[in-house]
């Protein structure tokens, strides 16, 4: 009896492992295959088809599902039904769960649909399970995979259909648990594809997923995003049903936003429909991980890990450029740590483009003003948040042009440095430092731009007939300062791209319309010019230069 037991164990970690052997991956790394980029489980076996050819492909095929054959015909030795399935399963968890310690990095994993294919052969084969009991899964499988087209509710619904046959057969309970244990297996691993087909952006068969490289006139770009309040949360399909819970009490919303920091990156929708005035066309992936904003504050070690996990998902999705939105911009050294760990995508934060937008609206909002009457020598401008690189930007453009600017920041010693640069650039202007937002009151014309989660400036803050140029995402200004009479609030870095873009994710600037840090990461991807990414603090004024000349040039428009 402790020999069967022993042997029966030895049989079970034996298929484990043969089920964990790369066969695949290694035969694609030997071809010169980039085999994160081809990559079944976020690709699909069409677009591995076309990435690799029908050769490549069909022996990888083969050898996958061989894997499985050769666990069931190895626990067959035993004769007993119930450790071929279980060997099944053995096989299964080995192909998703590769050990590291025998692997290093763990490769990239398939769905293992072929893997289960090559069990539920060898337990035809091997007499384990009558033959209508292996077939009945592919019958399944063919059936919704034909009506519906989605790969993942024809494997979970042919693994459901083996499940509940060998429920019902006269097996022991191993043998039940062992095929249940295959349906668990399944549904963790296609959770993500769960999602996206909730979401509306997992493709069906014969909808080819976009790649870098598939066709001439088209570039995959990626563009990380995030909620800025539990409302954009719940706008997500998959975590729509959240909502009722949570106000009828059985959720607490700490336990939904802890929920949200154990999430990694998924896709979430994409940005099709733009092509620019040569003719290039661009998809977008977007990307999330739904940190709240209080997160990249309170846990940026998190967020930088979490920005890292969606380079590599982008780059495996096929992307060429990836972007960093809103506090994503902020992460790893302001992407600088994100690029050094996935070396293979470009990475950008799109500061460039941004200060773009608003070196090229500034000249139109001063002469608007100057259209009413108002005399901008004469003037006060105020710059928020003057210790950031966009916002000190703004002060060095507007200095020579009012008479008075007042800065402020958090810390006053950098402003002052700053504002040593601005006096010398600007004599005639009067340049003040401070870090309190009471002297807002003063300025009749005020710009923001904070990386702040929250609102900063508020209805005691500014006087009547003053005008906001808000840079801020999320907005600095709150709603409030609209009712205070004659105050006019500007939003600022809005891009329409060219073409009619379409989505079905709300991104909160208008139809149509894009943040500028997103219009750089398509530009970026459209030009080839990946040389021309921001990252770190610094901003180059020829690359702001390069994104405001190329933008004209492929029809982006930015937004008065």
């Amino acid at each position: 009896m402790v020999h069967m037991l022993f042997l029966s164990a030895l049989l079970l970690l034996v298929a484990f492992l043969v089920g964990s052997a790369p066969v695949g991956h290694a035969v694609l790394s030997r071809s010169g295959v980039n085999v994160r980029v081809t990559n079944a489980y976020n690709l699909g076996v069409e677009n591995v088809l076309h990435r690799v050819g029908p050769g490549l492909a069909f022996v990888t095929a083969l050898l996958d599902a061989a894997k499985g054959f050769l666990a069931i015909l190895m626990a067959s030795s035993v004769n007993s039904p119930e450790l071929s399935v279980l060997a099944g399963l053995a096989a299964y968890l080995g192909h998703l769960n590769p050990p590291r310690a025998l692997y290093g990095q763990t490769p990239p994993r398939g769905r293992g649909n072929l893997v289960l294919l090559g069990v539920m052969a060898g337990l035809a084969v091997t007499g384990a399970v009558p033959l209508w009991v292996a077939a009945l899964p592919v019958v399944v499988y063919a059936g919704v995979a034909g009506f519906w087209g989605y790969v993942t509710a024809a494997t979970l619904a042919g693994v459901l259909a083996f499940t509940l046959a060998v429920a019902a057969l006269p097996l022991g309970p191993a043998a039940k648990l062992a095929a249940l244990g295959l349906l668990v297996a399944a549904g963790w691993r296609f959770k993500e594809n769960l999602g996206r087909m909730l979401d509306g952006t997992e493709p069906r068969l014969g909808e080819a997923v976009p790649m870098a490289g598939r066709r001439s006139d088209e570039v995959v770009a990626a563009f990380m995003i995030h909620p800025m309040t539990l409302e954009n949360f719940w706008s997500a399909r998959r975590f729509a049903w959240l909502r009722p819970l949570v106000e009828k009490g059985l959720i607490s919303e700490a336990g939904v936003r802890q929920m949200a920091e154990s999430l990694r990156p998924m896709k979430v929708g994409e940005l099709q429909g733009i092509r620019t005035t040569d003719g290039k066309s661009i998809r977008c992936y977007l990307l999330s991980s739904p940190l709240l904003p209080d997160v990249f504050r309170d846990n940026p070690d998190l967020a930088t890990r979490r920005a890292i996990e969606g380079a590599r998902l982008a780059q495996e999705l096929g992307a060429e450029v990836f972007g960093l939105g809103a506090f994503w911009s902020v992460v790893g050294n302001k992407g600088v740590d994100v690029q050094a760990a996935v070396p293979d995508i470009t990475i950008t934060n799109g500061g460039a483009y941004t200060s773009g937008t608003i070196k090229a609206a500034i000249p139109g909002i001063l002469a608007h003003f100057a259209a009413e009457g108002r005399d901008l020598k004469q003037a006060t401008a105020a710059v928020v948040g003057a210790n950031g690189v966009v916002a000190f930007g703004i002060a060095r453009t507007i200095a020579p042009q009012v008479g008075k600017v007042i800065m402020i920041g958090r810390d006053l010693e950098r402003l002052e440095r700053s504002a040593a640069t601005l006096r010398r650039a600007a004599k005639d202007t009067e340049i003040v430092t401070t870090t309190s937002y009471d002297t807002l009151k003063e300025a009749d014309l005020i710009f923001t731009a904070t990386s702040d989660p929250n609102p900063v400036i508020f209805p005691q803050h500014v006087k009547s007939g003053a005008w906001i140029f808000d840079e801020g995402r999320p907005a600095d200004v709150d709603e409030s300062v609209q009712a205070i009479p004659g105050v006019r609030v500007i939003p600022g870095g809005v891009v329409r791209p060219p073409g009619g873009m379409t989505s079905h994710i709300d991104l909160q600037f208008g139809e149509g319309q894009v943040p500028a840090c997103l219009a750089e990461t398509l530009i970026i991807a459209a030009t080839g010019e990946h040389g021309r990414k921001s990252l770190g603090p610094q901003t180059l004024t020829e690359n702001i230069n390069f994104f405001v000349e190329q933008a004209a040039k492929l029809g982006f428009e930015v937004v008065d």
